[in-house]
């Protein structure tokens, strides 16, 4: 006498597969609908339009002759300016993450009486690369360079470079 078909192994393995098939279609599902993709810019056009000014802050830098010279310890963030800038203006500095948006850092720096920006940072950034871009706060000049941390002393960022 046979056995009944829920007593053998081929029914449960031919139910089993499409099974998986389901079961990993639904976490792909959910992976996929559950976050944003940040790196995705909506307002394209007018991110487009602004880059022809990017050009113009980076192109001024380079007349000015702005040399940065950059530290990163123990999550303090030190930056001396050297070139025709003002000394006593406030700068922004940003350093982007390329895939992580949270890691970013957006800071306004003063400088103390030595003429050195200092900046404790909240969270420390993590090793790896970076997009780093220093500006002065009235838009006139920029510049920007992908770094990679850690730094062992400074990092001199040249504009033009």
């Amino acid at each position: 006498m046979q056995r009944p078909w829920y007593r053998q192994f081929w029914p449960w393995f031919l139910i089993v597969l499409p099974m998986c098939a389901v079961a990993a279609s639904l976490y792909t599902f959910y992976l996929a609908s559950s976050g944003a993709d940040s790196m995705v810019v909506d307002d394209y056009y007018k991110k487009g339009r602004a880059y022809n000014k990017d050009l113009t802050e980076l192109k001024r830098a380079a007349e000015l002759k702005i040399l940065a010279t950059l530290s990163y310890q123990d999550g303090v963030v030190t930056i001396k300016l050297d070139g025709a800038h003002n000394p006593r203006e406030g700068i922004r500095v940003n350093f982007t993450h390329p895939t992580l948006e949270k890691q970013d850092h957006n800071l306004v720096m003063t400088t103390d009486a030595a003429g050195v920006y200092r900046e404790r940072l909240d969270s420390p950034l993590i090793d790896g690369a970076w997009h780093l871009q220093i500006e002065a706060i009235d838009g006139n000049w920029r510049i920007q360079k992908r770094i990679t941390l850690p730094i062992a002393d400074s990092l001199l960022i040249n504009a033009g470079s």
